[in-house]
């Protein structure tokens, strides 16, 4: 795997493609001389969290047929504070899924992506507590 960034700005404002192609803007805090101009890398990390979990719940949901309507992730994360590197410490996500899904086996994907699969949770892991909920919406 293979990323490059390019700096937009004398500040912090980066542009970041992957094999994707696909352009994602990162930018330092206001209070760093940043200009939010694009994510932090730490909100990144997170991102990254719930879109790999995303994936694999949907993946596995596809295999069981059970049709997903709608689909929202919340993460919510604490960093080490006074310490650096400040790594996240306590990670929390709510996933919230619309359709006529079954209960059991929306919890089953989101524990086979959580503690086996999400590549991401397994790094995150290595620094933080995870938790997860969920709630089906209809």
């Amino acid at each position: 795997m293979e990323v490059n960034l390019t700096r937009v700005d004398q500040d912090f404002h980066f542009v970041a493609t992957g094999a994707s192609g696909v352009e994602i803007n990162i930018d330092g805090s206001p209070e760093i001389g940043g200009h939010n101009a694009g994510a932090r890398p730490m909100e990144m990390l997170l991102m990254g969290l719930g879109g790999c979990s995303a994936i694999d719940i949907i993946q596995i949901l596809k295999k069981k047929r059970q049709p997903i309507d709608s689909f929202k992730i919340n993460v919510k994360a604490e960093r080490e504070q006074g310490e650096l590197p400040s790594v996240f410490k306590q990670i929390h996500i709510h996933f919230i899924l619309g359709g006529e899904l079954e209960e059991l086996k929306v919890q089953q994907a989101i524990q086979l992506s959580m503690d086996k699969y999400c590549s991401v949770a397994a790094i995150l892991y290595k620094t933080a507590t995870i938790s997860y909920t969920f709630e089906l919406v209809k």
